[in-house]
């Protein structure tokens, strides 16, 4: 199903233009007509559909890069492979442009900004499941109201970037996966720094944990991510749909919260009626 999935997200304008932006140079490299047509036709430069040395050390070095790169960030699925990988491939496209013919350089310049200005990366914007705690107290007043409920709760300011980018991949995971038993929340430590003190994480603008995301289970936190280590030392998280349903087992809660529902509690009526 995600393999479907991650096939139709691929029709989508980003992906292929981007897709064809970070062959592009070794497919004019080696396909005869067009390279045939770029460099003897227009240029009148022989010999020129054959990489050379400098070319195919600077395309040994992007797949180290983006091979390392990819391993660092957590890339699980083709999509997040492809999407971490397209700023590396097009800037060593642009230089081996460059490299090449400095007109060559300039015309994928062109399309190097107009794709980033009119091409951005699709984000989720379909509808959420998300509660938005708006006073000081809210987290633990649900948290306290009824332990049965698992939180799924992101730690978040409005400024910051990564915050900005997390947000459309939280609104889905709460979309689906919500459950009576199982809910999702967001909590601005902008707004409440001392909520933010709490639960250990900061809001400054040098902070390295935003966001953080942590999982309630009968009121106390059971996962976070990012985390610290043993020794005080903050492990990176890269925040994809993928990862955050790995890192918090969202497939195995969904199916035991779902197997395990809530049962409303009869009022005192109820249980002399029955």
């Amino acid at each position: 199903m995600s393999f479907k999935k991650d096939l139709l997200l691929l029709l989508k304008p980003y992906y292929w233009v981007n897709i064809l932006m970070s062959i592009s140079y070794i497919v004019a490299k080696r396909a005869p007509f067009i390279c045939n047509y770029l460099w003897t036709y227009l240029f009148g430069q022989e010999d020129q559909c054959e990489l050379d040395g400098r070319e195919t050390e600077i395309l040994f070095f992007l797949i180290i890069v983006v091979m390392v790169r990819t391993r660092k960030t957590g890339s699980v699925t083709m999509i997040n492979y492809l999407t971490s990988s397209f700023m590396y491939t097009k800037i060593a496209n642009l230089g081996l442009w460059f490299y090449n013919d400095i007109r060559l350089g300039m015309i994928y310049f062109v399309f190097f900004i107009l794709v980033a200005l009119l091409l951005p990366e699709p984000t989720y914007s379909g509808p959420e499941n998300v509660l938005y705690f708006r006073t000081e107290n809210g987290l633990d007043e649900e948290l306290e109201k009824d332990k049965r409920v698992n939180w799924l709760v992101t730690f978040y300011t409005v400024w910051n970037p990564a915050c900005v980018n997390f947000a459309p991949i939280f609104s889905e995971l709460s979309n689906e996966y919500s459950l009576p038993n199982l809910k999702f929340g967001k909590l601005d430590v902008g707004r409440f720094p001392k909520i933010g003190q709490k639960y250990h994480v900061s809001d400054s603008s040098f902070s390295r944990q935003l966001p953080t995301v942590v999982l309630f289970r009968q009121g106390k936190e059971v996962v976070r991510r990012p985390y610290a280590d043993s020794k005080g030392k903050l492990i990176k998280f890269f925040f994809s749909n993928d990862n955050v349903k790995a890192a918090f087992d969202l497939n195995n809660l969904f199916k035991e919260c779902k197997e395990n529902p809530i049962k409303a509690v009869k009022s005192v009526a109820e249980k002399k009626k029955d």
